[in-house]
Order: structure tokens, then C-alpha cells, then sequence
């Protein structure tokens, strides 16, 4: 028991550990209690916006389930380049190559930002478009588009949050990503409220302050990971010598990422699909399936 609750100990601390060292019993419990927690963290961001957003209206929350429906294309790249993240650092890490795990590191990040960035653009400019092609009534278009328009603006963060947390995890400090949502959430859960619903004689954003609170805690999130990635206290740093642009190992994270990014895809493709259907039934099918929806992910994150 005594040795159980100092490896339980450890999972928490910051420090970096060699694996290939550690017995896999001792392993497995350091990286899977920071994980679970990430992964719990990231299932409160869902519940938290959809518990506020909710005392807008159906029309409110059919805005919400619609953006994210299409959003779930966004989340695929990003878990797909994650997956690549993790896979290549990790085996630099393994023959302790740390500086080419740096270099690696660089690439998985210059080529998820650029792939993010152009959706962004695009998404950003087409929202109202998106919106109507997934069946959303003119009141819920009318309503939402801003709401839209900034999720749609923040996939660069969203992507460098899943992206950059895959790299910590690949290095094996799960720690790092544990902290990152930790952070990001505590300061949606703080925001949320006050922008969406205002403070004193302020009355707030409204639906759009959901999407600028969701916005800042992910941002703030991703400042977290830079500073940690850049400040060269960890194994896994990115040193000047490393930022170079190497197209053999984007095109080696573009082939490992693209198996990845197809699995999510095809699931991201069927909830486009229900989500298109259900919109047909009217705002308040889709308001009360995009809540059950949010459910099921509070339930699914913690064991994936």
C-alpha cells in the first residue's frame, strides 16, 4: 500500500521519468491518473458551457450542437495529429533522443497550426453557411452566428491543445497536459458566467460570451504549453536548434496522422449526419439532443 501510494504521488509530481527504467506496473499508474484527469477535465469543459448556455433558450443550445457537430471534423485532425505527436515523441524519448524529440516536436506543431489555421479562415467566413447546411432555422442562424463564428476562429487553439498535450504525454509527462486542461477549465468555469450572463449593470455577451470564455481558457491553456515547452526545464524542449522547418518529417507525421484523423473522421461523419436529421424535428429535438450529447461525452472522456 505504501508503495502504491508513493507511485499515486508521483503521477502528480512534474518531474520527468525515464519508462524504460520503471516497471510497467509502476508506469501504467503514472501516466493513466493524469491522463484520466485530463480526459475528466476535458468532459467538464462540455458540461459546464452546456449547463450556462442552457438558461438561453433552445435556441441557444440548438446553436451550440450544431457548431459543434461540424466542430467534431476539427477535433478529429486534432486527435489525429495528436496520436502522430505521441507516437514519434515517445520513440525519440525511448532512444532518448531528446533533442531530435524537440525537432519533432517543432514539426508536429508548425504543421498542426498551419492545417488549423486555414479552417479557421474558412470556417470562420462560411459560418452562417455551415449553420444553415446543417438544417438550423433562420431564428437559430440569426441567433448563433457569432457564437459560430468565434468557436469556428479558435480551432487553431483547439487543435495546438490536443496536439501539444499529445507531445507532453509521447515525453511522458502527462503531468504537463493534466495541468493544461486543469488551468483552461478552471478559467472557462470562472468566465462563463460572467460573460455570458454579465456582472452588475453589465449584461454580458450572451451566447457569444460562451464562445469568448471557452476561447480565453483554451488560449490560456495553450500559453501554459508553450511556456512549458520553450522554458527548457523539461526533457522536452524546443531549443532554437530545433526550429526549422524538416518536410521529411512533416510528411512522416502527415502518413502516421492520416489513420488517425481517418477513424475520428468517420465517427465525426455519423454525428454530422444524426445531428442533420434531428434538425429537421426543430430547435427543441436538437436543443435537448446536443444536452444528451454532452452527457454521453462526460461519461466516454474519462475511460478513452
Amino acid at each position: 500500500m505504501k508503495k502504491l501510494l508513493n507511485v499515486i504521488r508521483l503521477s502528480f509530481s512534474d518531474q520527468d521519468f525515464d519508462f524504460t527504467t520503471l516497471s510497467i506496473k509502476s508506469s501504467i499508474v503514472i501516466l493513466a491518473i493524469p491522463m484520466i484527469i485530463e480526459m475528466l477535465m476535458e468532459s467538464v469543459f462540455a458540461v459546464v458551457d452546456i449547463f450556462f448556455v442552457g438558461r438561453l433558450g433552445k435556441e441557444a443550445l440548438a446553436t451550440v450542437g450544431l457548431t459543434e457537430s461540424v466542430l467534431m471534423i476539427v477535433y478529429s485532425i486534432g486527435m489525429g495529429v495528436s496520436m502522430a505527436a505521441t507516437a514519434l515523441v515517445a520513440r525519440r524519448f525511448g532512444e532518448k533522443k531528446y533533442k531530435e524529440a524537440g525537432t519533432s516536436a517543432f514539426q508536429l506543431i508548425a504543421t498542426g497550426g498551419i492545417i488549423a489555421l486555414v479552417i479557421s479562415i474558412g470556417s470562420f467566413f462560411f459560418a452562417e453557411n455551415l449553420l444553415g447546411l446543417m438544417g438550423a432555422s433562420e431564428a437559430v442562424v440569426a441567433y448563433g452566428k457569432g457564437y459560430t463564428q468565434i468557436i469556428f476562429a479558435s480551432n487553431i487553439v483547439i487543435v495546438l491543445l490536443f496536439l501539444i498535450n499529445g507531445i507532453f504525454r509521447g515525453a511522458g509527462n502527462a503531468q504537463l497536459a493534466m495541468r493544461t486542461l486543469i488551468i483552461a477549465n478552471g478559467i472557462n468555469i470562472v468566465l462563463d458566467p460572467i460573460l455570458i450572463f454579465g456582472i452588475g449593470s453589465w449584461d454580458g455577451f450572451g451566447l457569444k460570451g460562451a464562445a469568448i470564455a471557452t476561447t480565453i481558457g483554451r488560449g490560456i491553456g495553450v500559453g501554459f504549453q508553450c511556456y512549458q515547452i520553450f522554458n527548457g526545464k523539461h526533457l522536452i524542449t524546443i531549443a532554437r536548434e530545433n526550429i526549422a522547418i524538416k518536410w521529411q518529417e512533416i510528411k512522416k507525421i502527415l502518413s502516421i496522422s492520416a489513420g488517425g484523423m481517418g477513424q475520428f473522421l468517420i465517427d465525426s461523419v455519423s454525428w454530422i449526419l444524426l445531428s442533420r436529421l434531428i434538425a429537421s424535428f426543430g430547435d427543441t429535438a436538437i436543443a435537448g439532443y446536443t444536452v444528451a450529447f454532452r452527457v454521453i461525452v462526460f461519461t466516454i472522456l474519462p475511460a478513452w
